[in-house]
C-alpha cells in the first residue's frame, strides 16, 4: 500500500542515531552509497596509507609523501538534538583508496547507512501487551543497549543592556546559597563534565532592580561600598523542569573577542547538556514498511517467549498490524532475516526487483541444511544453533512461553527485522503542571510543555463531564484551575494553611463577556437569586488579591521578551520580605 511505503520513507527520517548502530541483514544495496553520498561518513581524499589513528583525527600518507590530516567531529548536536560523532573504521598501516570510508558518522556502521538494529521478532498476541500497535521489548535491548542514544541539548543567556543598567553574568547572586554554587567556575558559569537536574543554575545572572529615592542610610552605604549595594535580582539560566544531564560544552561570545552579537548584547553564553537514554515504555519505534507502534512492556528476557534452543524473542509484534495495512513486505523481511542471519549473509533486494517469495523459500531450505557454527560469537554472545529451532519453507517456528515453558499451540512466524528507534521520545513529551504562569490577557494558564502550561479543557470536553454530570469538577476547572483570578488565590492559600477550599467567584472571560456586550451598546446587568444586581469588580480593584500573601505565587505573566524593562522593574516593588508571616499564620516559624 502507498501510504504505509510514505510512513516507512517518513520514519526513516525520523530514526534517532544509536549508540551502537548496526548494518541491515535484508538492505537494498544503496545503503553504502547513501551514507558515503549523506557526508556523515569521512571519506579519504586521495589514496595512501594510513600512519596515525586517533580518536580525534586519521592521517594518511599519499604517494607523492605527502601527509593529508583529517579531524573527526566529536560530540557535536545536530539540529534534532541528537549527536553527531565520528569514530575511525581504519587502523595503522592500513591502505585505502580515493573516496574510501575512514571513519564512520552517526547512524552508519562500516560507511553503511544504519538507522536502527536487527532485532529477532515473532509475529504473536501476548497477554494484550501488544494490542493496538503496542510493541512488546525484551530487557536485553536495554541492557546491552541496543536502543541507546545519546542527546544534546543547546541552552543560551544573554546579559544586555536595560534602562536601569547592564545585565553582569557573574557568580555573586543575591540570596543564593553556596551549594547551588558549587559547579560554577569564578566567572559564574558551569563547569564541564558537571552533572545538572532540574532547577540547578548554569549561568549566573543579575539585572538591575528599579531605584526608589534613596534614603540617607541607604546613600552612606552607597559612598562606603560603591555598586556593590546597589539592587540586583536574580534572573540566572537554569536546567528547565523535567530536564538532566552533564555539561559537555560551553561557548562564550563577547564584544571584546569581536564576536557577532545582537544589538543591545554585551555577552552571551552556550552551554549543551547530553543525556544518555535508553529505550523505555512510551517510546515510539517502527520498521521500513510503515509499521510503527509505542512500547507498552518491557519484559525480563526470561519470561519472554522463546525458541526450541532456548534464545529469547527480543520484539513480540500484533499480527493483526499486518492484513488490514497491506503492508506484506514486512513479513516478507522477516523470514528473509531469519534466513539470510543463519547463512551469515546480508541481503539486497532492491526497490521494483526484490526477493520473490520462491526466493526466500529456497533460502530458507538452504538455512534449514545448513550445519551450525560455533556456538558463541567473538564477543562470547550465545549463537543460536538454527538447526535446533527447526527452520522449513513455512518460516514457522514452534515457540514456548518463557513463564511457564509450555509450547504454544500454533507455530509462530519468527525472524529478524530491521527495527529503528524514532525521535518521538516520551522524556520529550511528558509533562505535568502545579501552578505556573497564567496570560496577561485572558487571565488563563498558558499552554505548551515549553511554557510549563497547563492542559486544554475544550468545549467538547466541558460537554462530556456534562453528560456525565460532574458539575463540581466542571465547576472547578473552569473558575479556580483557570481564570478566577481572586478565586485562585484563596484556593491556594486554604489548600496551604489546611483550610476548607472556598466557593469559585467569578471568572475572568465571563467579565470579558460583560465587556464585549457593553461595546455593542447593551446595558448588562448581573442579577443574583434574589433579582438584586451584582457589582463585578474589576481585577486591578480587588483588594483581597493584592493583599493576600500569596499573590506573588500566582501572578499573570507572560514570555519575558515581551515585558519592558520598566515593566519588570514596577513588578519587583511587591517585596515579599516585608511581609510578617507570624507562627499562627503557618504553624511554623518566622524562617519559613
Amino acid at each position: 500500500d502507498a501510504n504505509r511505503a510514505l510512513m516507512g520513507s517518513n520514519m526513516q527520517r525520523q530514526a534517532v542515531p544509536l549508540l551502537c548502530p548496526e548494518a541491515p541483514f535484508v538492505g537494498t544495496g544503496i545503503e553504502y552509497k547513501a551514507a558515503c553520498d549523506s557526508g556523515v561518513v569521512l571519506l579519504a581524499r586521495e589514496g595512501g596509507v594510513v600512519t596515525r589513528v586517533t580518536a580525534d583525527e586519521i592521517v594518511i600518507r599519499s604517494e607523492d609523501g605527502q601527509d593529508h590530516l583529517y579531524r573527526l567531529s566529536k560530540f557535536a548536536r545536530s539540529n534534532q538534538g541528537t549527536c553527531i560523532n565520528q569514530h575511525p573504521i581504519v587502523s595503522e598501516g592500513e591502505i585505502v583508496v580515493a573516496r574510501q570510508p575512514i571513519a564512520d558518522g552517526p547512524s552508519t556502521d562500516n560507511g553503511e547507512i544504519s538507522l536502527g538494529r536487527n532485532a529477532l521478532i515473532g509475529f504473536m498476541t501476548w497477554e494484550g501487551y501488544n494490542y493496538e500497535d503496542a510493541v512488546l521489548l525484551s530487557e536485553r535491548l536495554v541492557k546491552e543497549d541496543m536502543y541507546t542514544s545519546i542527546h544534546i541539548e543547546e541552552y543560551e543567556s544573554e546579559a544586555r543592556d536595560t534602562k536601569l543598567g547592564p545585565e553582569e553574568i557573574t557568580r555573586d547572586i543575591p540570596g543564593v546559597g553556596e551549594d547551588a554554587l558549587r559547579d560554577l567556575d569564578e566567572r559564574g558559569i558551569i563547569r564541564i563534565g558537571a552533572e545538572v537536574r532540574a532547577n540547578d543554575i548554569l549561568v549566573g545572572k543579575v539585572t538591575p532592580k528599579g531605584e526608589t529615592e534613596l534614603t540617607a542610610e541607604e546613600r552612606l552605604l552607597r559612598a562606603i561600598f560603591g555598586d556593590k549595594a546597589r539592587e540586583v535580582r536574580d534572573t540566572s539560566l537554569r536546567v528547565p523542569h523535567g530536564e538532566f544531564g552533564i555539561i559537555v560544552d560551553v561557548k562564550i561570545f563577547t564584544r571584546e573577542n569581536r564576536d557577532e552579537l545582537s544589538p543591545g548584547v554585551n555577552q552571551m553564553v552556550r552551554v549543551y547538556i547530553a543525556q544518555k537514554r535508553k529505550i523505555q515504555v512510551g517510546d515510539k519505534m517502527a520498521g521500513r514498511h510503515g509499521n510503527k507502534g509505542v512500547v507498552s512492556r518491557v519484559l525480563p528476557e526470561e519470561d519472554m517467549p522463546f525458541l526450541a534452543d532456548g534464545t529469547p524473542l527480543d520484539i513480540v509484534l500484533n499480527p493483526l498490524g499486518v492484513p488490514s495495512r497491506m503492508n506484506i513486505g514486512q513479513v516478507l523481511e522477516v523470514h528473509l532475516g531469519l534466513a539470510s542471519k543463519a547463512l551469515g549473509w546480508h541481503v539486497a533486494t532492491p526497490c521494483f526487483d526484490g526477493a520473490q517469495e520462491e526466493d526466500i523459500q529456497d533460502l530458507l531450505e538452504m538455512a534449514a541444511q545448513k550445519e551450525d557454527g560455533p556456538l558463541y560469537d567473538h564477543n562470547g554472545k550465545p549463537l543460536i544453533q538454527f538447526s535446533k529451532i527447526g527452520i522449513n519453507r513455512t518460516g514457522k517456528l514452534p515457540v514456548y512461553d518463557g513463564r511457564t515453558g509450555d509450547r504454544f499451540d500454533n507455530p509462530v512466524t519468527v525472524g529478524y527485522m530491521y527495527y529503528l528507534k524514532l525521535h518521538h521520545l516520551v522524556d520529550d513529551k511528558i509533562h505535568a503542571r502545579s501552578t505556573g504562569p497564567y496570560s496577561l490577557v485572558t487571565q488563563q494558564p498558558l499552554g505548551g510543555k515549553a511554557q510549563f502550561g497547563g492542559q486544554r479543557f475544550g468545549e467538547m470536553e466541558v460537554w462530556a463531564l456534562e453528560a456525565y454530570g460532574a458539575s463540581h469538577v466542571l465547576q472547578e476547572i473552569l473558575t479556580v484551575k483557570s481564570d478566577d483570578t481572586i478565586g485562585r488565590v484563596k484556593t491556594y492559600e486554604a489548600i496551604v494553611k489546611g483550610e476548607n477550599i472556598p466557593d469559585p467567584g467569578v471568572p475572568e472571560s465571563f467579565k470579558v463577556l460583560l465587556k464585549e456586550l457593553q461595546s455593542l451598546a447593551l446595558d448588562i446587568k448581573v442579577l443574583d437569586v434574589n433579582k438584586e444586581e451584582i457589582e463585578i469588580r474589576e481585577l486591578e480593584d480587588d483588594a483581597y488579591a493584592a493583599d493576600s500573601e500569596f499573590k506573588d505565587e500566582l501572578v499573570p505573566t507572560i514570555s519575558q521578551e515581551a515585558v519592558a524593562a520598566e515593566d519588570e522593574a514596577a513588578a519587583e516593588d511587591f517585596d515579599f520580605d516585608e511581609l510578617e508571616l507570624g507562627d499562627d499564620d503557618f504553624g511554623l516559624d518566622d524562617d519559613f
